[in-house]
């Protein structure tokens, strides 16, 4: 018979180690479904997409609802969009004021402020992004389609409109021009969107933007799901 006192201290010595095993178990191995997810967004490089673009254009406008919003509602855990209106207009400088002559007149002007002002208050890039792409779906009268789009996605209508008003919204413009001055090779073609930096394949970003999204990503377990499902 072994002695009461030495059962007591063989049970401990065996529940301290299957204590420790299970630490390092659990330690080691992630938690499926949403952990991985926020250890993908937390630590990975996503592709970043920056679309350079006018309000008014009919190929920005095609781009944005038929190419960007799709590709980004499918593959958002893999892609850092960037918007920039502007264009093809030019920034003018009297007397400290600061005036715009846009390629489709001055209606585009306004709007690529509304679009301007729009990134830049809504943090969340999928309203962003649906809010922009509502508003250049009918920018006749750019102020209708800012207050319209901003209660059908619930934003705050005062926070754009305030930017408009004031010198921000200008300010802001004035940035999207001077980035879209400062590409090379320059800007001929409206959108140009530049992939990492790189304005790669244009005819195929516009055609095809998640191939070349699937194509600049790597080789990421996430990626890899998104990219071979469209593939099906």
């Amino acid at each position: 018979m072994v002695p009461t006192r030495k059962r007591i201290l063989i049970i401990l010595c065996v529940v301290v180690v299957l204590v420790c095993l299970l630490r390092i178990l659990f330690w080691n191995s992630p938690l499926p479904g949403l952990t991985n997810q926020r250890y993908y967004e937390k630590t990975s490089m996503k592709v970043v997409v920056t679309v350079f673009y006018e309000a008014l254009c009919p190929d920005s406008k095609y781009f944005l609802t038929k190419q960007l919003l799709p590709t980004f509602m499918v593959a958002e855990a893999i892609m850092d969009v960037q918007l920039v209106p502007y264009g093809k207009a030019k920034t003018k400088e009297l007397n400290n004021e600061i005036t715009f002559d846009c390629q489709h007149g001055p209606s585009e002007c306004q709007a690529n402020i509304y679009h301007a002002c729009a990134t830049e208050i809504i943090k969340d890039p999928l309203l962003r992004l649906q809010v922009v792409t509502c508003m250049i779906r009918d920018n006749r009268i750019p102020e209708d389609a800012m207050y319209k789009c901003s209660k059908q996605h619930i934003i705050d209508v005062m926070l754009i409109k305030k930017c408009f008003d004031s010198n921000q919204g200008v300010d802001l413009l004035k940035l999207n021009g001077e980035a879209t001055h400062a590409l090379s090779p320059p800007v001929t073609f409206i959108p140009t969107i530049t992939i990492d930096g790189s304005q790669g394949r244009q005819a195929s970003i516009l055609k095809d933007l998640l191939s070349e999204v699937c194509k600049a990503v790597g080789d990421s377990a996430k990626a890899k799901n998104i990219c071979d499902y469209q593939k099906l």
